[in-house]
């Protein structure tokens, strides 16, 4: 790795505990997130393009400098000693180099500090079957699942294998051994690691994203062959979810896959990120579908996919499920965010105003 610095210095002088992200581009001052908004840095004047691409240089080591230049964008990991981590994306805008960090933290946050209702849990500890965590960017699924993860290890005996690009969050084994691969590095493609996962005598398999139907083909087959196998979407809720997946096989293939779908899947956990009522930081809103007998009916006939919402309201005291506008209503409820932020945030924004006449104590709407 090249001498980086000029880049930890610059990163050091940029991070607070409320930032989450960092962006470098040419013409712009270093942006920061902050509790969900982009703010320029202050006292640092627009960046020049050769600034950027010095930084460039410093996260990467030759090899991958050289599959940028050659128009590849980058994925990488960057350690900033003692204080943070970062997940890197490297590309190109208007020609010039751009940079954007996010943040991760060292420690794993213990899984009832996210927010996520107490099913998630008894989720995690599944032995086998398909868990899914969807949700936009930045809605916090990287951190979910390194959560799950981190309470499988420290409640099972088992292997654990991810599959990740790159690596986030850093496991350490406690009562499960966890071997973590990051592509590029352990491994020479997903494809590759995909082909090999199941000869390292996983228990529970993390694919980082569920980019394409080979991914998808294979999680299918792990959770057939009695895995646990954990991954990612960027879909928004669970009737989303399911039709991506169905989607990404050729429709001769897609009755079996909603057939093989609806008996694996255990749960999908759809997130959203939203600003706290205080204005500092970001609470979570989360939709939790897990497998029932109505749920699978629902995968299994695409006519009837469409009802997954409907079902998980009806079903959700008796299940441990919850939608989104019963977690809205939850943090309405708790006073963690504004009535104006639950109807943007909500899938139904008639339908939940209709229920927030009927919301009289945060009990109604407890598990």
């Amino acid at each position: 790795m090249s001498d980086v610095r000029g880049v930890d210095k610059l990163l050091s002088i940029l991070l607070a505990d409320d930032v989450s992200d960092i962006h470098f581009k040419a013409g712009s001052p270093p942006l920061l997130r902050q509790s969900g908004s982009m703010i320029p840095a202050e006292g640092l004047g627009p960046l020049l393009a050769e600034h950027v691409g010095k930084l460039v240089e410093e996260l990467t080591t030759p090899a991958q400098k050289a599959a940028f230049d050659a128009g590849q964008e980058l994925d990488i990991a960057h350690s900033l000693a003692g204080k943070a981590r970062f997940r890197v994306n490297i590309f190109r805008a208007r020609g010039n180099p751009a940079i954007v960090m996010r943040r991760i933290p060292f420690e794993i946050p213990e899984i009832d500090s996210l927010g996520l209702p107490q099913i998630v849990k008894r989720i995690a500890l599944e032995q086998r079957g398909l868990v899914l965590v969807t949700g936009a960017t930045g809605s916090g699924k990287s951190t979910t699942l390194a959560s799950m993860i981190d309470y499988i290890n420290e409640n099972r005996r088992c292997h654990i294998v991810s599959i990740e690009d790159p690596i986030e969050f850093l496991h350490h084994d406690r009562n499960s051994s966890i071997s973590q691969r990051e592509v590029g590095i352990d491994t020479e493609s997903w494809a590759s690691a995909l082909r090999a996962v199941f000869r390292q005598d996983p228990d529970v398999i993390l694919i980082g994203e569920m980019r394409d139907s080979m991914s998808a083909a294979v999680a299918l087959t792990g959770a057939e062959t009695g895995h646990l196998v954990l991954s990612t979407l960027h879909t928004s809720d669970a009737p989303e979810t399911i039709n991506r997946i169905i989607d990404m096989f050729p429709s001769h293939q897609q009755k079996q896959v909603r057939t093989q779908l609806g008996g694996l899947i255990k749960a999908v956990i759809s997130q959203r990120l939203l600003p706290h009522r205080s204005g500092a930081g970001l609470v979570l809103a989360a939709e939790v579908m897990v497998h029932t007998a109505l749920i699978q009916t629902c995968i299994i006939d695409p006519q009837k996919t469409y009802m997954i919402r409907d079902s998980i309201e009806t079903s959700g005291p008796q299940y441990g499920m919850q939608s989104f506008d019963m977690a809205l209503l939850r943090l309405l409820a708790d006073g963690s965010i504004t009535e104006e932020t639950a109807l943007a945030a909500s899938s139904n924004p008639t339908a939940l105003q209709l229920k927030l006449k009927g919301v009289e104590t945060p009990s109604d709407w407890r598990m």
